[in-house]
């Protein structure tokens, strides 16, 4: 084949419903297409991830995924084809674009793997399903609706409940279940409003039907595989993503899997799809009929799944049969010596969990549907079904680990079970504990979640198990110990169980010679010799031998949640890359299926294990590696720093804890002794308290005094934080959020209002310090650095005060002794620079700076740890023009949640935009994520009075942009008294028309600047900032985002189009 320029489009900011998925499926098609000889242009707007990586592609852009931009890029690059397929439904929504505008055609770019043709027959439902009716396959008996009447038509034809599916839409968005008119008049209204197409399939309900997934490759001449088969445990009504799922599939009878797994591969084919693809199905076990539900015609977050279950790199070959080539031409990369036309088959069971965010946003719906709202999952792998679900119990990173005590009532706990919700399964396991797992009560439990009577049988067993435990009374027998481990136990919950500390449980299991075997991941059930370095561990078999060699252990971070995202990926593997620079064997602990860090081939070693204390403990047993770095990880490797460090002195293993020292790492969490040992550097931090219960917290903030930022010690991505403006405010608090002990003391910070806050990102090998960044958060102080739009270099400082800061961040580098990479978190206030925080470890803004300065700052940070020292970088990494990162949201998936930011972090993901100047670095981002500025039209201002005398410029400043205003009473008056025209609408509590709503809904409103404070602001703005949501207009809701909006209008979007670079050194 001659050899290509290939465009391949990623999937942009990580937002619900399309996450790190795409991350994982791009890096391993531009990496196979680069091995095959080809040229790769990448085109993505997410700067946290791997994919935009300078050393991923041959060019790389950090630009919108929009058909402007991308057509910009195809103008100057020419690529020969461009590879829709790998950037989820973002990659296949904008190659429909850039073909319907006629660019492809115009400059000679061919499609490669599945045509457009076959992606817009999977893609429309009606075609889809007429599709299917050709080729004999069944499908539910449905309509098409283009508006909400020929949906009430539709419904009432099929009978209530309806399901709604939108076309061309990600995670099920839109989407819902209709159980009468009323219901149906909103999802309907709310799916046509999201569908690119304006369609809608009406469906009828086959609630109750259990789900399976096949993921399928297929060449060009027809050759297909199954690479595995999975279950959903929550039946037909919960989406995929956010089902408990199993692979392979466990209640499928030998007749029935051969039935679905013929349909999967005659839809495939019917179809025309080339490459990756994912079939689901409904079926009814009791009639053992099916029904097709959907194709995904690209790869998916269930081939992410599928691809690490089986250890099938399932889009590095799907890639490769975009390019033509077939499958039995293809190596199987896992056994070397069959090749990819081989269909897996695995002896051991894999359990996905969704990782859900409603422990931060608590007021947020829970109820789960055809809508996805989980952040990420984690995977798990055991030999059993019950070994492999308590894995991935402790693997999820919420809560302890293992089925905690609910306190609920009966009628709670069975509501629980019959709504499908992220506790379901926690409520599962409290219904059989409370009436002793008996017969009775798991048909009971079958009855009311319709869950397989397989799985419930055996969460009962589980369930006896843990009261057998429990009723050992601090004793526990050789016997049920190694019974609790075959089945998954961990060591913890055992010890919460017995009472028994972890370090006994595990010392009386060790002298038993109950240690993990570590099997690998092999695609063939051990038919074929594998030579995959992918393991993990079991104690339900035989011990095998692994080999190893000098390695360095690297911790990822788990699942994606807010907060902790894929940015930690990135840094786990640049670090895999340094460790294997120096000459180490790298090895990496992960267990989240979306990643590149956990790509088989992306390290020397993958343990696909929990991130706690027994895992790691088990594998440093095993690897006895000369180092472990927890830097890179996160909040979640940083947890478990002391525990480790502990593990190593007491089984005087030679292991090193590289980077930071752990007393130090402490230290910097400790607030009492950082802020001692700050004031004795001469740094300056905001006046603080740590109070250990409630009444010492109302004491020290009135001490403090108002306005104080109150927060649990110890949190990730701002939870539980609040900023508190007098007593009341305090004390609701207090009711609603968090109790403060001596062992979790609640922190009270003076809350700086005001202020300009900064981030700094810094590598310091112990001696040398390099600032990477200096960030200026866009927002205003007390919204989290996370939700906070930010521009480097910053905007508003002078060249002294660039100085000062770059002073203070060395002073804080040198006092807590940093070796590797650390975030200090400051703020400037009244001429006077204050430190707010300090993170001794990589940073979420550490690739965002990486892709902006060229420097890969994780890799220059592992390297410092592993002994090297800092020679000939700047003072600061030089940069040209400027770059901004936004975040962006998921307001449309979590019903019930404001969108008013503040302290405690809301967004999903980011993107970022770069240019010779503010504004167009600015325009580009908001693109980017997503957000595109109007530059023109109308905005409705509504401006609490405590804003309103800072507001008059902005008003004036977007009147000279060309806008016209429309304003409620107050803000109206405001501004004729400035001399400021505006149309006067009611209040939405004036239950008056017009009102804003009324007027969104009529499309009269371009942009949106809504400042809240108080409740009825509050409340009248939530309804209006979630119906913006909803119709897709872009609003904000702070003085500080509308300056800097402004600011990038006033400045235009530049013509600027460059590649990403790359500093060597």
């Amino acid at each position: 084949m001659d050899k290509m320029k290939i465009l391949v489009p990623g999937a942009g900011p990580i937002i619900i419903g399309q996450a790190a998925e795409f991350d994982y499926s791009g890096s391993q098609c531009c990496s196979s297409l680069r091995e095959a000889g080809h040229k790769v242009v990448l085109v993505n707007s997410n700067p946290a991830t791997i994919q935009t990586d300078p050393d991923t592609a041959d060019i790389v852009y950090i630009e919108p995924l929009t058909v402007d931009s991308v057509e910009k890029i195809i103008e100057k690059e020419k690529p020969d084809a461009i590879i829709p397929g790998m950037g989820g439904q973002t990659g296949l929504n904008l190659t429909v674009g850039l073909d319907e505008k006629g660019v492809l055609k115009k400059h000679g770019v061919k499609i490669l793997g599945t045509s457009l043709k076959s992606i817009e027959m999977a893609e429309d439902r009606d075609l889809f399903r007429k599709r299917m009716v050709e080729i004999g396959e069944p499908v539910a008996k449905s309509g098409i609706a283009n508006t909400i009447e020929e949906s009430l038509k539709l419904a009432k034809k099929l009978k209530y409940p309806v399901v709604v599916r939108p076309a061309f839409t990600l995670g099920g968005t839109g989407g819902g279940i209709a159980y009468d008119k009323e219901e149906l008049e909103i999802i309907a209204g709310r799916g046509l409003a999201l569908s690119p197409v304006k369609q809608l399939l009406i469906e009828e309900s086959i609630l109750g039907w259990l789900e399976f997934e096949f993921e399928v490759l297929r060449d060009k001449d027809d050759n297909a595989i199954i690479v595995c088969s999975m279950e959903n445990l929550d039946p037909m009504g919960v989406h995929t993503g956010e089902s408990i799922v199993v692979a392979p599939s466990l209640t499928l009878p030998e007749r029935a899997y051969q039935k679905l797994r013929t349909s999967a591969l005659k839809v495939v084919k019917g179809l025309g799809i080339i490459g990756g693809c994912n079939v689901q199905f409904a079926y009814n076990s009791k009639t053992q009929d099916y029904i097709l539900i959907e194709v995904n015609p690209r790869v998916s977050r269930s081939s992410a799944l599928a691809s690490k279950a089986t250890g099938v790199p399932i889009a590095r070959i799907a890639a490769m049969l975009c390019l033509g080539h077939k499958l039995h031409e293809l190596s199987n990369r896992v056994t070397g010596n069959t090749s990819a036309a081989f269909e897996p088959s695995i002896d051991y069971v894999v359990t996905k969990i969704p990782r859900w965010p409603f422990d931060k946003f608590k007021l947020a719906d829970r109820e789960l549907g055809t809508q996805m709202k989980s952040t990420g999952e984690t995977m798990s792998i055991g030999r059993t079904f019950e070994e492999s679900l308590m894995k991935a119990w402790r693997s999820i990173g919420q809560g302890e680990g293992y089925p905690e005590d609910l306190n609920w009532s009966k009628k709670k706990l069975e509501t629980n079970l019959s709504k499908p919700n992220d506790r379901r399964l926690l409520a599962i396991w409290m219904y059989l504990k409370n009436k002793g797992a008996t017969q009775k009560s798991i048909d009971k439990v079958c009855e009311i979640t319709e869950f397989h009577g397989f799985f419930v049988e055996r969460i009962a067993k589980l369930v006896k198990l843990e009261i057998e435990a429990s009723n050992s009374k601090k004793k526990v027998s050789d016997e049920l110990l190694t019974r609790l481990k075959q089945n998954g136990f961990g060591d913890k919950h055992i010890s919460h169980l017995t009472g028994i500390s972890q370090d006994k449980v595990r010392n009386q299991r060790k002298k038993l010679g109950i240690v993990s075997s570590f099997l690998m991941v092999d695609t063939c059930a051990g038919e074929f010799e594998a030579k995959t370095p992918y393991f993990y561990s079991t104690y339900a078999d035989q011990k095998t031998k692994v080999e190893t060699g000098k390695s360095i252990v690297i911790l990822g971070s788990g699942p994606i949640r807010i907060g902790q995202g894929i940015e930690f990926d990135y840094s786990t593997v640049h670090g895999v890359q340094a460790a294997r620079n120096a000459g180490y064997e790298a090895v990496v602990v992960n267990n989240n299926p979306e990643t590149v860090s956990t790509d088989f081939d992306a390290s020397d070693r993958l343990y696909f294990e929990p991130l706690d204390r027994e895992a790691i403990f088990e594998i440093l047993d095993l690897e006895k590696p000369y180092g472990i770095v927890l830097q890179l990880g996160g909040q979640t490797a940083v947890n478990l720093a002391a525990h480790i460090e502990k593990y190593i002195k007491d089984e005087k293993l030679k292991t090193k804890i590289l980077g930071t020292a752990v007393s130090n790492m402490e230290l910097a969490e400790d607030r009492g002794k950082c802020g001692k040992l700050m004031d004795k550097a001469g740094i300056n931090m905001p006046d603080w308290a740590a109070a250990e219960n409630s009444e010492e917290v109302i004491t020290y903030a009135e001490k403090i005094g108002y306005p104080v930022l109150v927060r649990p010690s110890f949190v990730l991505g701002g939870r539980g934080m609040e900023i508190v403006h007098n007593k009341t405010q305090l004390e609701k608090y207090l009711r609603l959020e968090t109790h403060a002990t001596p062992e979790k003391p609640v922190l009270v910070d003076k809350f700086l209002e005001g202020a300009v806050e900064l981030d700094v990102d810094l590598i310091s090998d112990g001696k040398n310090i390099v600032i990477g960044a200096i960030m200026e958060q866009i927002e205003m102080a007390g919204v989290h650095s996370g939700d906070s739009a930010c521009v480097m270099p910053p905007q508003s400082l002078d060249k002294e005060t660039e100085k000062d800061i770059i002073k203070i961040s060395k002073k804080v580098a040198k006092a807590l002794k940093i070796v590797g990479a650390a975030n200090l978190q400051l703020a400037i206030k009244d001429q006077k620079i204050y430190l707010l925080e300090a993170n001794p470890r990589a940073s979420r803004t550490l690739p965002y700076v990486s892709k902006s300065t060229g420097y890969p700052l994780a890799r220059i940070a592992v390297n410092t740890m592993l002994g090297e020292k800092i020679k000939n970088l700047p003072e600061i990494l030089p940069m040209k023009g400027a770059s901004v990162k936004v975040p962006t949201f998921s307001w449309l998936k979590i019903t019930g949640l404001d969108t008013v930011l503040g302290p405690e972090m809301k967004s999903t993901g980011e993107a970022m935009g770069h240019g010779p100047n503010f504004g167009t670095a600015y325009l580009k981002a908001m693109k980017g994520g997503n957000k595109k500025l109007p530059t023109k039209g109308t905005v409705f201002l509504s401006i609490s009075n405590k804003l309103k005398l800072e507001f008059g410029n902005i008003a004036q400043e977007l009147i000279d942009l060309g806008f016209k205003f429309i304003a409620t009473k107050g803000t109206a008056a405001h501004l004729r008294n400035k001399g400021i025209e505006s149309k006067v609408i009611w209040r939405i509590s004036d239950r008056k028309q017009p009102d804003i709503l009324s007027v969104m809904r009529e499309g009269n409103v371009d942009l949106i600047i809504n400042l809240p404070t108080g409740r009825r602001a509050a409340t009248d703005g939530a309804q209006m900032r979630r119906l913006a949501v909803e119709l897709g207009i872009p609003f904000i809701t702070t003085l500080t985002g509308a300056k800097a909006a402004i600011d990038s209008l006033k400045e235009g979007e530049l013509d600027y189009l460059k590649p990403l670079k790359k500093i060597k050194f």
